[in-house]
């Protein structure tokens, strides 16, 4: 018991005694460190289960000078890309020891931008992440001096003395689908683009204009939605009035859904009458008739990479930055032209 009859907070030294392994062992369990075996860990973290132990941050940031925390500034659209973004980051996060604070921006102007870093660097973070989709926290972020590592996840851009850039390459998956149409033998391939005040928008257009480009493919007329599936619906609709292509790259899932579901209503056949390939491979991709063909995006590695990176920085270690690598995901959405 503690003073005054409360009851003593268990200790890393109980954990240890009870386990019977040495503290060392169970600070390396705590902390994610290597040279422990699997049963040992096992067991380890059943007695801090049993017991109800809880690492001491406070404390151990008073004795280590390491608050063990990271900050995280993320774009606030609900939307796919930008929510598993994140999830992904905070886990990979906690999966190093680390306490992760979140900030989400809607409209992130200098100001607001300004308070919420101020915020985490009195709140004595190690490095922040910064995840942004959409210019106007790309560029804010650019411009502010921040005295701590800061990785930002914006897809196209790249680093620079006060901050670190990584990313999935979403321009090479935009060229992997559209060169998987020119292998089937389309060269009638349109585009579907997604908002361009998004940078994500930006570089799937770029990569499906640089593979038609090197394959002396005339690009045809872009259409742009705003990554909703109504708005791929309606453009999909308009298509169809005008004369479909024989194919169509389309920059999200969300809205291939809704461009196929204008193709069902008006008796158009996927993949026979035209081809159809998404980005993102969200868990309905497979689900929809026919399978979406896509590109899909890893975002438990995005999330674990950039923890890597930020830890080297606070480290003040050299990082790899190469960007991740997308993946073509071939389902029953394509096909060679007739």
């Amino acid at each position: 018991m503690a003073a005054g009859g409360e009851p003593r907070r268990p200790s890393l030294k109980d954990v240890a005694r009870e386990a019977g392994v040495s503290y060392q062992t169970v600070s390396r369990v705590v902390n994610g460190g290597p040279r422990v075996s699997q049963e040992t860990r096992s067991r380890v973290q059943d007695v801090i289960a049993r017991l109800g132990y809880h690492r001491n941050d406070t404390a151990r940031a008073l004795v280590t000078s390491r608050s063990r925390t990271i900050g995280i500034i993320a774009d606030a659209s609900p939307r796919y890309g930008p929510v598993s973004t994140l999830a992904a980051v905070e886990a990979a996060a906690r999966e190093a020891g680390y306490t992760a604070v979140v900030t989400t921006l809607r409209a992130p102007d200098w100001q607001i931008a300004v308070r919420a870093f101020s915020s985490f660097i009195e709140r004595g973070v190690e490095g922040i992440v910064v995840i942004a989709p959409r210019m106007p926290l790309d560029k804010v972020t650019q411009e502010i001096t921040i005295p701590v590592p800061v990785v930002l996840l914006a897809p196209g851009e790249t680093s620079t003395p006060k901050l670190t850039v990584f990313y999935e390459d979403q321009e090479l998956g935009a060229r992997l689908a559209t060169r998987h149409l020119i292998e089937l033998g389309h060269r009638e391939i349109a585009h579907l683009a997604g908002s361009q005040d998004w940078l994500d928008g930006q570089v799937r257009l770029r990569g499906w204009l640089g593979e038609l480009r090197d394959a002396r493919i005339p690009a045809l007329p872009v259409r742009y939605g705003d990554w909703t599936g109504d708005s791929a619906y309606r453009i999909g609709q308009r298509m169809i009035a005008d004369g479909l292509p024989g194919s169509i790259f389309i920059a999200s899932d969300l809205m291939a859904l809704g461009f196929l579901r204008a193709m069902y209503e008006h008796g158009v056949r996927v993949p026979d009458d035209i081809s159809v390939v998404g980005f993102d491979d969200n868990e309905f991709a497979s689900q929809v008739f026919p399978p979406l063909t896509t590109v899909r995006q890893s975002f438990v590695t995005v999330g674990t990479r950039c923890m890597e990176i930020l830890l080297r920085l606070i480290d003040g270690e050299p990082a790899d930055t190469t960007p991740a690598q997308p993946e073509l995901i071939v389902r029953a959405s394509t096909a060679p032209p007739r």
